[in-house]
């Protein structure tokens, strides 16, 4: 069998350095036989032709470069994403593929898509084409971050809302295992500290590494066998806050300071992208009307890169405030109720939205909407809220016993009169108010 070939993606919102940096690995790679892969959304692909122009690339009809324009590869281009791979393994002249996603791409369908294709992909022979996901790369532009969060003007591109850009941002940041903070020449070094505050806030995982025009250690960037689809999808604080457990104590929804943790099996599907970043939108500066897309999947579709992770594990912990960047006002909290949301009271909450708080996602339920799950996201200005599939607790009895007996770690948080419906949200942000949050999130809740 033919030795698998590692696959680096660079991801990175649009003027991030992305094309800076693959052009400075074409540069001073070697021993390797580097096949890229660029993707740009305009029918004119120029990132091409700048890896041409400044990667070292003396023939641009050999096969070295490959466009995807007009498109993502996170959702419309997926199928000719994994056809040019093929093309590439076929000819058997490259050992590394180096994928650069366009500016607007959320990295978790490009990821699931290569891992489910790893070991499927075929030569016209029918011969096997094995490969596999090296590393995901998220190329920061610390000034931009520092604008997005440091309260300065927007850096908007034409055809993109403010919205969807900070969500995109923060998306790319989550899913990595390797962050290049580029231009940090260009701040001073307190602004410097403010942004990386910010982005371990947000993923405390990843490796983190600072320069300037993209100059990074090769090592950093190829062969660095250290991506894992599980590790990487849970290492997100959103995740990890969600995923913490101690010893298990009772809600008391008095206590405004009560962690809790709780486990739910309904996990996450993230195979689809539409670039609306959610289905049931909420934009904390208009009125528009929700609209819901039901969905009952309780798998997320993460089997073909054999790792299933949840929106949370099981258990409990009763942690205070974390300290995520505290010379800089950032923390994180979870905040847990076991009854329900009413509806109207929350969207209110949500058209006052909180400016300080930066990222929320979690599980909740409404009062006039008691069977079913949502996972609720907002990052920035956007909030939306996605069908989630039904709790346990709203199956006949018969299936919650064979449900709890196969499940052992769901009874210890089972709730006589709720079952496993929960409100259950990460809160990340940045000199948040955590009581008036609290007070605010208290003031949603029905019986």
């Amino acid at each position: 069998m033919k030795k698998s070939v590692p696959i680096t993606v660079l991801t990175g919102y649009l003027g991030a350095g992305k094309t800076t940096l693959l052009n400075y690995v074409l540069n001073n790679q070697q021993g390797y036989h580097v096949a890229v892969i660029v993707n740009d959304i305009g029918e004119v692909n120029i990132d091409q032709t700048l890896i041409e122009k400044g990667g070292n690339i003396t023939k641009a009809d050999d096969g070295t470069v490959v466009p995807l324009s007009n498109g993502c590869i996170c959702c419309s281009l997926k199928q000719d994403m994994l056809e040019q791979i093929a093309e590439i393994l076929e000819t058997g002249k490259f050992d590394y593929i180096l994928i650069e996603a366009s500016g607007i791409c959320e990295p978790v369908p490009i990821a699931q898509t290569i891992c489910m294709a790893g070991m499927q992909l075929q030569s016209t022979k029918g011969e096997p084409l094995p490969c596999h996901l090296d590393n995901v790369v998220s190329v920061v532009d610390v000034c931009r971050l520092a604008d997005e969060f440091g309260g300065g003007q927007k850096l908007l591109q034409k055809d993109l809302e403010e919205t969807d850009i900070a969500n995109l941002l923060i998306q790319q940041i989550e899913f990595c295992n390797t962050i290049i903070m580029n231009k940090v020449d260009q701040l001073s070094k307190n602004d410097l500290e403010k942004v990386k505050a910010v982005v371990r806030a947000l993923q405390p995982e990843a490796k983190m590494i600072e320069t300037n025009f993209g100059k990074v250690e090769m090592s950093d960037i190829l062969d660095t066998k250290q991506f894992d689809f599980e590790k990487v999808a849970n290492s997100a604080a959103w995740a990890k806050e969600l995923g913490k457990s101690v010893d298990e104590e009772d809600i008391d929804e008095d206590d405004d300071d009560h962690d809790d943790h709780h486990h739910h099996d309904h996990d996450e599907d993230h195979s689809d992208c539409d670039h609306e970043h959610g289905v049931c939108h909420h934009h904390h500066d208009d009125d528009d009307d929700d609209e819901h897309e039901h969905h009952h999947d309780h798998d997320e579709d993460h089997s073909h890169c054999d790792h299933e992770h949840g929106v949370c594990h099981c258990g409990h912990h009763h942690d205070k405030d974390h300290p995520h960047g505290d010379e800089y006002g950032i923390s994180t909290f979870v905040y847990e109720r076991r009854r329900p949301l009413i509806r109207e009271r929350f969207e209110v909450f949500l058209d006052n939205y909180p400016n300080s708080i930066i990222r929320t996602k979690g599980l909740l339920w409404f009062e006039d909407e008691r069977d079913t799950s949502y996972l609720f996201e907002q990052a920035g200005k956007q909030a939306s809220a996605q069908n989630f599939g039904p709790w346990f607790a709203s199956e006949p009895e018969a299936e919650q016993k064979r449900i709890l007996k196969e499940n052992p770690d769901l009874l210890k948080v089972w709730d006589e009169k709720y079952g496993d419906r929960i409100v259950r949200l990460v809160f990340i942000g940045q000199h948040m108010e955590k009581k008036k949050v609290i007070a605010a999130m208290d003031a949603c809740l029905g019986e």
